[in-house]
């Protein structure tokens, strides 16, 4: 993906970081798992900090630099792609987020490539990282209440 100017590349990403808040907190509104609802509400807030940090890039502030790579348990790699529907369960509801952090890494790392400029490769780097400690929160609670159960 190539972005032509930084105004088009944050706009861009403005725009992924919301849909990815609508997207938890709709996933919120179908658990039946107090807990899980207060989870996906919770990654709706941090997805909704994103968005608040890459407009604060928006308006000339920096960000700090990546931290350390995220380890990425894999166990969203072979799992069935789910679609978001009326009979959505808790298990499809941990997949479908673990391959929708996925796909949010993905995008930053692909947005770092992007383009040239040191702040937002930083920029991105550091939202990458973050996306892969929620992909892995989502890991880690799919191999607690769905493996060992199973």
């Amino acid at each position: 993906m190539k972005l032509d100017n930084v105004d088009k590349i944050l706009a861009f990403a403005i725009e992924k970081e919301q849909d990815a808040a609508d997207f938890y907190k709709s996933l919120a509104d179908r658990m039946d798992r107090p807990y899980m609802k207060d989870i996906f509400e919770g990654f709706a807030k941090e997805e909704m900090g994103h968005k608040a940090k890459l407009m604060a890039v928006q308006d000339g502030k920096l960000m700090l630099k990546a931290e350390d790579k995220v380890k990425d348990l894999k166990i969203g790699e072979n799992l069935v792609d789910i679609e978001l529907d009326a009979t959505l369960d808790y298990q499809q509801a941990l997949i479908l987020a673990m391959k929708a952090e996925k796909a949010a890494y993905k995008l930053y790392n692909d947005l770092a490539s992007s383009t040239d400029d040191p702040n937002l490769v930083n920029t991105f780097q550091a939202l990458a990282q973050e996306e892969a400690k929620h992909k892995l929160r989502f890991e880690v609670e799919y191999d607690d209440y769905v493996l060992r159960e199973n």
